[in-house]
């Protein structure tokens, strides 16, 4: 550690992390007195989230279609 108290970690854990030069983690302090260091990835855009959900070879379905759906699973029927 040095005096200003930042640490280095070795090459192997960087690449476990998938982290490169200019990138950032995020460290979590647990209840246990351990810590958990993560990648942190920057949020997602709406673009990245648009067809997650896609099937190919399923039908696209309407947005009537849709909200009987989305009627039937909060009526518990689906």
């Amino acid at each position: 550690m040095t005096a200003k108290g930042q640490v280095t970690l070795r090459r192997e854990v960087l690449e476990h992390l998938g982290v490169a030069p200019g990138d950032r983690i995020t460290v979590d302090f647990l209840p246990t007195g351990a810590v958990e260091i993560r990648a942190a990835k920057a949020p997602g855009s709406i673009e990245d989230f648009i067809g997650c959900l896609k099937r190919p070879g399923t039908p696209t379905l309407s947005i009537d279609q849709i909200n009987d759906v989305i009627a039937q699973g909060w009526a518990g029927t689906r």
